[in-house]
């Protein structure tokens, strides 16, 4: 398996792939592909990559995309002023999920973390995706905060 930065050309791809892990299972809305070139995708992924603190990944297997995650790195006053990594839209493809690549993926994000000099890795995921949720202790992480979303 291969980590590389996203690049634009990946992004139907990045937001299939997102689109599969919906934690609304069966009753997720069919994706839209004509939306898939909406030029608003195009402007959040220039954004996202202009930034600093902020980077876009894939992993490929036999050249193929079958992973994605976002890296935000967060500078901070607690912990002695340390930085933390925040992993957002972590997802696999579906026909490969159980074949190690989420592990060789998120191992490989945790050492990347620690590279960017952040102290911690924090993620948030969907109350109702109990099997990310057992991923994601396995490898570690703890259930430690309840999190809050206010759309507008």
């Amino acid at each position: 398996m291969l980590m590389r930065e996203a690049r634009p050309d990946d992004i139907p791809v990045m937001l299939i792939l997102a689109h599969a892990g919906d934690a609304r299972g069966a009753e997720t809305p069919p994706l839209d592909t004509d939306s898939l070139s909406d030029l608003r995708y195009r402007q959040a992924f220039d954004t996202i990559s202009a930034d600093p603190n902020n980077w876009l990944y894939v992993a490929e297997h036999n050249g193929q995309v079958v992973g994605t995650l976002q890296i935000t790195r967060v500078p901070g006053l607690s912990r002695l002023g340390t930085c933390r990594a925040m992993l957002e839209n972590v997802f696999v493809d579906p026909d490969h999920r159980g074949a190690g690549i989420g592990t060789e993926m998120m191992n490989w994000a945790i050492a990347h973390c620690r590279d960017l000099g952040c102290s911690m890795v924090q993620l948030t995921s969907n109350k109702l995706r109990l099997d990310a949720h057992r991923f994601y202790s396995r490898l570690g992480f703890e259930a430690t905060h309840e999190g809050f979303k206010l759309y507008f």
